[in-house]
Formats: structure tokens, C-alpha cells, sequence
């Protein structure tokens, strides 16, 4: 049977399909098909020309950073929202709040006072600078964001009967199972072609430590191994029991369990520690953004079209509450900030090459569920405190509350995460509600508490969100090199913004990151043509 060529492409397709979108992400970083952020320092624009008028479209992350930083330079800003909020995907649904999606269905967010959940953007990682700058500057107060947790859970209905295991088991095994089998390759002059024995002595003794090996190379049940994933009988004081060695988890069935899979995305540098989420929600990122520019937002704003001219851009568009109402507004220049899975509905006024570009990039699929529970079993009867449960369930993860701990009464935890797999597919296809019920039923494999525990739910679905129509740009490296220097240079007088522009896709950086970017070549344009009109006046 002739095999496959191992192509860049099939490669990346089976890391995703394995090991999740953190896993992908952190391959394509390695190839260049994805990039770290690249902040260095704030924007210090030299003045505006006089008179100077820039209308954003889109009040997310991207167009209000473009917004701030040409304000600040002395431009007229103004920006058309199509929502009631600032902040796009950087979004908190709180007690009290409503929405309804593009099948219709209406929720209601029922939790008690104080409790939220994020459906969009919920970590930040220490290295995406851009964010940290502008919640500094801003005063967002920031907590840390608990990633990795070794007392959380791997799980998968097909190995050890469904029973959940803990993160620091199965790492520690792992890292056992595979420390004696490599010392064995060693023992048995395996490695001779490579090694001198010197080198060999030297690994024999790094594998004794690196895998809590007893004397002769060997990973078993021991006092040395359950310091790291943990004791049957924990050491205590007094009369209480002695410390006594945990039983390792049976190497066949760990090996063909899938949980080796599920640890990967607590290490690679997207989720490293440490990684941190504002105080009361996500929003509060858009809030103080808000609090810069919002008095030159007017919100409830869809466009219909966008016109270029030789000296202006006019943006015609909507209240949707009253579609008959065309309205117009024209600046010299326009940063649009709208999805991509938007904007290649609207009638623009660009080259074929960019209007090629808008249309050819497809949005990925995402889901979330938070789900309210009477009490914080977690902590109480499981001392799990922040972090993330991953399982091969369609539900994809669990992720603990980092904040509030100890407390008493209700209590929100994301129930459930899909993002871009075939599982996020059949998720986008149901319905708020059974969503939620899907999260509750898969959960309590896991947590047994569910049951007894459950309150209510929300969950949210990117796809039938209808001022996106999906979560975020799904680049290829194909689609990079035909369309990314395209969709990210100036049409004329027309510049795009957004995570979709960037290197960067789904992340908050991403979206600052291309606002700051456009906003200084569309300022360097602007001040060029003046200086140009100038010497032929």
C-alpha cells in the first residue's frame, strides 16, 4: 500500500484533529504560519493634517484601538457600531442579559447577581503585550488566569471506564512509563550508535530522576513516584495513617487511552504561565476602551455599502430596527473593522484583488456554555481550584472559576468549549438549549454533582451571531500567501482591521495589534498626500 506523502499541510491537519487547536496553533508559530505578538511600544503619531476625518466601522478591539491612537493624533473620529455595546467578540454575558440569536431563540441569562461567563476571548497570555499595554494604560484590573491546574482532569469515556484522571497522574506516568522504556533502549546498548557510555551513565541517571525510576530503572509504585502524582494515603500528623504509595495507572491502557493528547495544550507557549482575565469579565477590556472613545460611537448602525471617491469614503447604512432609513456618513478616510464573514455581504467600493481577498477567507466555528450550579463542588469535594478539565467528549473542556474562591452560593464554570472540529459543527447546529443540555448531560460523566447541583445555563454560538457569522478568520498557509498583503494594505482610502488581519487569529492581540498597524500606514498615507498636495500648491 503506497503511503501519503507527510506534507505540511496533512501534518498540520492531524495535529489539529489530535491534539486541538492550541496544539495547531503553536505548529503553525513554528513555521512561520502563525506569529507571536510583535508589540514594542505605544503609537506616538505626528500631528494629523488639519482637518482630517476618519470614520471607523466597528466598534471591536481593532477599530477602537484605530480610533484611539488617531484620535489622539488629532484626527475627527467617529465610529458606526452595529450593536448596543462595544467590543465585538470581547463580550460577557452577565445576570440579567437577553440575546437572541439568528435562529430566533431568545435567551435569558438567569444567574445570580455577579456571576458571568465569557463566550468569546476568556485568557490572556503573558506575551500579547499589546493587550497588557492597553489595560494598563487604561486601569482594566487584571487577575491571574489558572491554565494549567495539576488537581484538574483528563478524561475519556473509552479509558479506565469513564473514570476522570488527575492532570498529575497521568503526566506523572507518562513521564515514567516513558523514562524506563527509553532506559531500557539504553540498558540494552540500543543507543550505542549515538551515545558513549559516559553519555549513556549520564541519561540512565536523568531518566532515574525525570521519571521517579526506582533503583533498577524501573517506574512503579513508589514513594519517589507519588510525590509527584500523588500518595494513596497522604503524609498526615500524629497517630494518622503513614504515607503510602498511589498505584500507577496500567501502562497498555494509558498508552491507548488519548489523555497523552489532551495534556499538550496546557504546554504549549499560547497557554504558559502565566495568563491572566480582567476583573468581572472580558467586557471590561471593551469598557475601557469605551471610556476613551465612546462618546464618538453611535451604536445600532449596519452598513449597507461602502463608497470611495477620489476625496472621500461614504458609508451608507441602517438602524435594523428601521431598514428603510438610509443614512450616510463621509470621511476622508475609513478603518472598517467588520468580520470578513460580513463584509463580503456588503456592497464595497475596493479593487478586485482586495474584494477577492474578503471573500476568500472562511470563518472557523466556536461554541460556549456556561452552566450555574447551587454550590462550588469542584473546590468543596474536590479541591479544584481554577484551571482546565479536558476530555475527548463532544464538550471538549471544562474550566474552573480562578476567581472568588471558597465562596458560598451559586457558582459559573464553563461547561463546554468547541472550536473549530467536527464536534463545534453539531454544537453550532443545535440550539441555546440544547447546548446546555448536551454540557449538563456530558458533564456529569466527569462530576457526577451535575445532577443534583445544576441551576441554569447559557451558551452561545459564534456562527449564529449576526454581527459575525463565525468566530474568526481560518487562514491557510495557502490563503496567507495569496490574499493576507492584500487584505491588509490600503484600498485607496480604505483600510481593514481586525483579527482577521493579523498572524495572530482568534486572539485579542491579533485584533489591537492590526488597529495600531493600520493606524500608522493609513496616518503615514494621509500625511504624505498632504505633503504632496502642499509642494504643487
Amino acid at each position: 500500500m503506497k503511503k501519503s506523502p507527510l506534507t505540511r499541510r496533512y501534518l498540520l491537519t492531524m495535529i489539529g484533529k489530535t491534539a486541538g487547536a492550541g496544539a495547531l496553533y503553536s505548529a503553525m508559530t513554528s513555521w512561520g504560519l502563525a506569529r507571536p505578538s510583535t508589540f514594542t511600544d505605544e503609537l506616538d503619531l505626528s500631528a494629523a493634517p488639519n482637518g482630517s476625518s476618519v470614520l471607523v466601522l466597528g466598534a471591536g478591539l481593532g477599530g477602537m484601538t484605530a480610533a484611539y491612537e488617531l484620535r489622539k493624533a488629532g484626527y475627527e473620529v467617529s465610529i458606526l457600531e452595529y450593536s448596543e455595546r462595544p467590543g465585538g467578540r470581547c463580550y460577557t454575558i452577565h445576570s440579567g442579559d437577553t440575546f437572541t440569536d439568528l435562529s430566533g431563540e431568545t435567551q435569558h441569562c438567569t444567574f445570580a447577581p455577579g456571576n458571568y461567563i465569557n463566550p468569546g476571548p476568556w485568557r490572556i497570555p503573558y506575551h500579547h503585550y499589546g493587550v497588557l499595554h492597553y489595560c494598563k494604560k487604561f486601569g482594566v484590573k487584571l487577575e491571574p488566569f489558572i491554565q494549567l491546574n495539576y488537581n484538574a482532569y483528563v478524561h475519556s469515556p473509552h479509558a479506565f471506564d469513564g473514570k476522570p484522571q488527575r492532570v498529575r497522574e497521568v503526566l506523572t506516568d507518562v513521564h515514567g512509563y516513558t523514562a524506563e522504556l527509553l532506559a531500557k533502549a539504553t540498558d540494552q546498548n540500543a543507543l550505542d550508535e549515538y551515545l558513549t557510555p559516559e553519555d549513556c551513565e549520564a541519561l540512565l541517571e536523568q531518566l532515574d530522576d525525570w521519571g521517579r525510576l526506582t533503583g533498577d530503572h524501573k517506574y512503579q509504585k513508589s514513594i519517589k513516584a507519588s510525590e509527584f502524582r500523588g500518595f494513596k494515603d497522604w503524609p498526615a500528623g500524629g497517630l494518622m495513617p503513614k504515607p503510602s504509595p498511589s498505584e500507577p495507572l496500567d501502562f497498555k491502557e494509558l498508552l491507548h487511552s488519548g489523555l497523552w493528547g489532551l495534556l499538550l495544550d496546557y504546554f504549549n507557549t499560547e497557554y504558559q504561565h502565566a495568563m491572566f482575565e480582567p476583573h468581572g469579565g472580558m467586557e471590561q477590556i471593551a469598557r475601557g476602551f469605551a471610556n476613551q472613545v465612546g462618546d464618538i460611537i453611535d451604536y445600532r448602525c449596519q452598513v449597507t455599502r461602502i463608497e470611495q471617491s477620489d476625496d472621500k469614503v461614504t458609508v451608507h447604512y441602517i438602524d435594523p430596527d428601521k431598514p428603510d432609513e438610509v443614512k450616510t456618513r463621509s470621511a476622508d478616510w475609513c478603518v472598517c473593522n467588520i468580520p470578513l464573514s460580513v463584509l463580503s455581504q456588503i456592497q464595497v467600493d475596493a479593487s478586485p484583488a482586495m474584494l477577492q481577498a474578503i471573500a476568500a477567507i472562511p470563518y472557523g466555528s466556536s461554541t460556549k456554555t456556561g452552566l450555574e450550579f447551587k454550590r462550588r463542588f469542584w473546590e468543596q469535594d474536590e479541591s479544584i481550584f481554577g484551571g482546565v478539565t479536558y476530555t475527548d467528549m463532544p464538550i471538549k473542556v471544562i474550566s474552573y472559576p480562578a476567581y472568588d474562591y471558597f465562596s458560598d452560593g451559586p457558582a459559573v464554570l464553563l461547561g463546554a468549549y468547541t472550536i473549530e472540529d467536527a464536534g463545534s459543527y453539531t454544537m453550532s447546529a443545535m440550539t441555546g438549549r440544547e447546548r446546555v443540555a448536551a454540557a449538563v448531560a456530558y458533564g456529569k460523566q466527569i462530576h457526577p454533582q451535575y445532577e443534583k447541583e445544576f441551576i441554569s445555563g447559557v451558551s452561545w454560538s459564534w456562527h449564529r451571531c449576526p454581527w459575525t457569522l463565525g468566530c474568526y478568520g481560518l487562514w491557510t498557509d495557502e490563503l496567507r500567501e495569496a490574499h493576507y498583503d492584500t487584505l491588509c494594505s490600503i484600498d485607496h482610502r480604505l483600510v481593514l482591521t481586525g483579527e482577521h488581519c493579523s498572524y495572530i487569529p482568534a486572539w485579542m492581540e491579533g485584533a489591537i495589534l492590526s488597529g495600531m498597524d493600520a493606524t500608522k500606514r493609513l496616518h503615514e498615507k494621509a500625511t504624505a498626500m498632504k505633503r504632496e498636495r502642499g509642494d504643487h500648491e
